[in-house]
């Protein structure tokens, strides 16, 4: 099934694809980067992100972002700069919603826990996480594990933040089962989905911050981009509620974000002259990008962030608490495998072998906030109930 053809030269075409490790028919109805979207939608780790960690741990409030409004917001951005560049927006679509699979329950305060328990075996790579999930985790298939995605998503996942120079052990085992040329940049439309990341979770969190009472809008009146944006909004807007003053701020700074990733990228591509994906992955550089002004302002937007939010008190409470209920257990269920619900217990190794841990990470990694506090719970708590 081909796609129509206002794709751009240097678009990721379906007809063109490197296909699937396992070989299937193709569908009639949908391209296959089409069905690579909808086998992500409907696995069992994407329904899972919607009680994972964002910022705010799930139970914090119904309000807060989680993983899944996260990922959507991200595709929404991915397609719509995708439609305006004609590139693929299928494809970008389909790794907006997988960029997080890999995710730990609590956020980045999960990820460090797992990545220092770890430490023995290479660490944890939420990128490398995301790769096992759609390779080997999901199990829905009779013909493979998997999700069994085309090589352009896979590349994608694997490669959306640039070259990898320095691969996770599994990157490393699975690469050299199927190639994904680790060493360029991956396609015009991953790495179009990494900087919707940016721009997601940068105007986001300043959203949740300020609904959360974390720092006010006044503060902001310094951070580049940020506070002449607010200050323009309280001008147009003085007698509005600070939550339409905030809606309003977030949507102007999205869109300007949004605009110079466009200009930027069209420039680059008019200076580079790609003619294919291909000329896109050699070409040394991105060719998806910010403008040099608003990449400081990115900069900028972090740093106020994260000195005013993920530092905050409030949040450093809750991360500490998600590390310890991360690192307790991880090493019980290393110690006592037999603690393992029973399809993770089947497929366990001995008591504090390297088998046994990689299987007890994939299992914590793939939990939700809610699940891991019970799970805490029933193992820690002598009265509570074991099941």
């Amino acid at each position: 099934m081909e796609h129509p053809a206002t794709l751009a030269s240097y678009a990721c075409r379906p007809e063109e694809t490197r296909g699937r490790l396992v070989s299937e028919p193709e569908s009639a109805t949908r391209t296959c980067f089409q069905r690579d979207r909808d086998r992500i939608i409907h696995s069992a780790a994407f329904r899972r992100l919607q009680y994972k960690t964002q910022v705010f741990v799930n139970h914090e409030g119904d309000f807060f972002r989680t993983r899944l409004t996260h990922s959507l917001e991200v595709s929404q951005i991915a397609r719509s700069v995708c439609r305006f560049l004609h590139l693929n927006e299928d494809m970008a679509e389909a790794l907006a919603l997988a960029h997080d699979l890999g995710h730990t329950p609590f956020g980045h305060a999960g990820e460090d826990a797992l990545d220092a328990a770890m430490e023995p075996y290479g660490g944890f790579d939420h990128n490398a996480q995301s790769l096992k999930v759609v390779t080997r985790l999901e199990r829905r298939y009779y013909q493979f594990d998997g999700l069994n995605l085309t090589w352009e998503v896979l590349e994608g996942i694997v490669k959306h933040n640039g070259p990898v120079t320095k691969a996770h052990p599994f990157i490393t085992e699975y690469n050299a089962e199927n190639d994904l040329w680790l060493d360029t940049y991956a396609s015009a439309e991953a790495q179009v989905a990494a900087l919707a990341d940016d721009v997601a979770y940068n105007n986001h969190d300043i959203d949740d911050g300020l609904r959360a009472g974390l720092f006010r809008i006044k503060d902001l009146a310094d951070v580049p981009l940020a506070g002449p944006v607010f200050a323009e909004v309280k001008k147009d807007f003085g007698e509005a509620p600070e939550s339409v003053l905030i809606h309003e701020a977030v949507r102007r700074m999205i869109g300007l974000m949004v605009n110079d990733l466009l200009e930027e990228t069209q420039k680059r591509i008019k200076d580079a002259a790609p003619k294919s994906a291909d000329d896109i992955r050699r070409l040394g550089s991105p060719v998806a990008a910010f403008s040099k002004n608003m990449r400081e302002h990115d900069r900028a937007l972090k740093q106020f962030l994260f000195e005013n939010m993920y530092r905050h008190y409030k949040l450093n409470r809750m991360t500490s608490k998600a590390r310890r209920v991360v690192q307790d257990l991880f090493a019980l269920l290393v110690k006592e495998p037999n603690c393992l619900p029973t399809e993770w217990r089947d497929r366990a190794g001995p008591p504090n072998s390297e088998e046994t841990a990689r299987l007890v990470c994939d299992y914590i990694a793939g939990i939700t906030d809610r699940f891991a506090l019970d799970e805490h719970q029933k193992l820690f708590d002598v009265q509570a109930r074991a099941s």
